[in-house]
């Protein structure tokens, strides 16, 4: 075997060694949530400044993101939730074992358009509008005006998270509810439209909208890190296996003073 066919085999090998996976390109690959993308672009550009390992990052959801790590076509999974069991089922038939890595904690904020004069809705409230019982908002104490309510995705961890947390896991969602891509085109549709309700990451709420307070909670980074703000959830990054490497190296920046910073500037709150 001459020089460069070594090579070329000894590149196959350790490709198969990693599971396929970018990683043992030199570089970093992450997939998933929109929620957890933010963290995931901000210690992304400051890795890769400060060690050289490029680092990319796609926003296609938290069920995509499971998907990719079953595939082994990403080395990260952000996830805005736990990873369902048929996930993990389907990673381990394909010899993925996820390991989860809690990297801030989140709280779901439930916004309006800022001209609502609505401050605070309780869960059974919020339950109602999404379950169709309450469609005009002077039912719970707003302006006489259609409520136009705003979702996610069937595929978004903040969809799932907001089910389990605000509607039980056998409530159903209206039919009538608008579904929107992303945290961001759910403020948008919200910031744009004077009688709608949705559900973001607390680190998207900007002054395009108003968080309402929940239970008689605001959600802050107090309310979050206590766990009183009642819609609180971890955010995830899932990795195959124990995370070793440039790969630990880059999800320990949760740990370090800079990453810190970069969780607490982005709105999101550190453990």
């Amino acid at each position: 075997m001459n020089f460069f066919r070594k090579i070329l085999f000894s590149a196959a090998v350790l490709g198969l060694m990693s599971g396929g996976t970018a990683e043992a390109a030199g570089k970093i690959v992450m997939d998933g949530s929109t929620t957890v993308g933010p963290i995931a672009k901000s210690f992304a550009a400051y890795f890769t400044k400060t060690t050289g390992v490029p680092v990319t990052v796609s926003e296609s959801g938290s069920g995509n993101g499971a998907k990719s790590l079953i595939n082994k076509t990403c080395d990260i999974a952000n996830m805005s939730r736990e990873m369902k069991d048929k996930e993990v089922a389907a990673a381990k038939s394909k010899g993925v074992n996820p390991v989860e890595h809690i990297v801030a904690m989140d709280g779901i904020a439930m916004i309006v358009h800022p001209s609502n004069r609505i401050n605070a809705l309780s869960r059974a409230q919020i339950r109602g509008i999404y379950q169709g019982k309450y469609t005009n908002w002077n039912q719970v104490g707003g302006p006489n005006a259609r409520i136009v309510v705003i979702q996610r995705e069937s595929n978004s961890g903040t969809q799932d998270s907001f089910k389990e947390l605000v509607m039980g896991k056998e409530t159903p969602i209206t039919k009538n509810a608008e579904t929107q891509a992303s945290n961001g085109a759910v403020k948008n549709r919200v910031g744009s439209t004077p009688a709608a309700v949705g559900f973001i990451g607390l680190g998207f709420v900007d002054n395009a909208v108003k968080a309402l307070k929940v239970d008689g909670v605001d959600p802050d980074e107090v309310t979050v890190k206590s766990g009183t703000y009642p819609i609180t959830r971890p955010l995830f990054m899932y990795t195959n296996g124990p995370a070793t490497g440039v790969v630990k190296q880059f999800i320990d920046l949760k740990n370090t003073p800079e990453g810190k910073r970069m969780i607490s500037e982005l709105g999101f709150v550190n453990r």
